[in-house]
């Protein structure tokens, strides 16, 4: 389990690490200037909530729950660790406004992700019964 783990961390560094240089990637080109101390700040973040998503993906590895439950857990802990993580360093400004804003685009994020992960699995599904048919 231990093993597992760890290398569902590395998996979710990995994507933080393409999500990371896309950003910084677009900041050069539109000739934006940051401190140093900014961009670790905001990478520290991505990390976090890169491991934290590698991670959570264990919990669709618990076959005694649910899938409706698997996801509800999955979700709320994503957003209640979002949430705070991204007011803290500044990518949502503290308001109410922006804190519905934010969470709005935080659940449609989410949902498009989720029906997404859904069309592959149904197709997946469907290929996997049609080889059998045959």
């Amino acid at each position: 389990m231990i093993n597992i783990t760890i290398r569902r961390s590395f998996i979710g560094l990995g994507f933080t690490a393409i999500v990371t240089f896309i950003a910084l990637s677009i900041m050069v080109v539109q000739g934006v200037e940051a401190s140093v101390s900014d961009i670790w700040k905001n990478m520290l973040g991505s990390m976090l909530m890169g491991v934290y998503f590698g991670i959570a993906s264990l919990l669709y590895d618990i076959e005694s729950w649910s899938p409706l439950k698997q996801t509800l857990i999955h979700f709320l802990l994503s957003i209640f660790i979002w949430l705070p993580l991204a007011l803290y360093l500044g990518w949502v400004p503290f308001d109410v406004e922006s804190l519905f804003i934010a969470t709005g685009l935080f659940i449609l994020s989410y949902a498009m992700f989720w029906f997404g992960t859904c069309i592959y699995f149904l197709k997946l599904e469907k290929e996997m019964n049609n080889s059998i048919k045959k």
